[in-house]
């Protein structure tokens, strides 16, 4: 069983989304599990502190490294093989690719941040692999572990109807998917391509190829440059 430990200061926003659709489905089977742990658990005194000033000031305050380790070293066992992330902008980004090396693994440790960060040491310590979902701030690292595991969890065997579904999906060849189309065939005066109509496979893959292209042109041009490298 492919598993997930999240570890949070609201592990009540979990499994969210991930309950529902596919996902919920499949975690229901039991083909994946997701355990949320709550770091506070772990926090000092009678208000169970999480957090401090930052060293050498400045604004807002920092998830403490002795309070998040005391927190991993209960949760997680030293010689589990599963990778440690921590979601973080600074993070490298997360692509398709990363997630299906994730989903053919023994599943994963996700540390949410919070605050204006997460102590460095503890990071070192634990050897924390900081991975992002983009170049923008959220308020903390729920939502952003909610997508990783969305993204990995889709591709676990079983989960979605057909294996072959995520094969021909956007970033899967390095492109852009191609538009998709289906009943009636006309729609305020669009008609579906007639070459999907055609029954010609060939055609359609050609087809399909050529919208990916362009699309990936279009609106990805970084995508493309490096499309067209390889």
């Amino acid at each position: 069983m492919w598993a997930a430990s999240v570890f949070t200061l609201y592990p009540e926003m979990f499994p969210g989304p991930l309950g529902a659709s596919m996902s919920g489905t499949a975690l229901t089977r039991g083909i994946w599990s997701l355990e949320a742990i709550n770091i506070r658990e772990h926090g000092l005194g009678r208000h169970r502190a999480v957090d401090d000033t930052p060293a050498g000031g400045g604004p807002g305050m920092v998830l403490r490294a002795d309070v998040l380790a005391a927190s991993l070293d209960a949760g997680v066992r030293a010689e589990d093989p599963r990778p440690r992330l921590l979601m973080s902008p600074r993070g490298a980004p997360l692509t398709q690719s990363m997630a299906r090396a994730f989903a053919a693994g023994p599943g994963l440790v996700l540390v949410c941040g919070r605050f204006e960060g997460v102590d460095e040491r503890v990071i070192e310590g634990r050897e924390l692999i900081e991975v992002s979902i983009g170049d923008y701030i959220l308020s903390g690292g729920e939502i952003a572990a909610l997508t990783l595991l969305d993204a990995c969890v889709r591709l676990l065997p079983g989960v979605m109807g057909k294996d072959q579904s995520g094969d021909e999906e956007s970033f899967e060849g390095g492109l852009l998917e191609y538009p998709h189309y289906t009943r009636p065939r006309d729609f305020e005066g669009r008609s579906i391509p007639e070459a999907l109509l055609s029954g010609d496979h060939a055609r359609i893959a050609r087809w399909r190829r050529e919208q990916s292209e362009k699309l990936t042109r279009e609106r990805r041009p970084d995508l493309w440059a490096k499309a067209a490298k390889e």
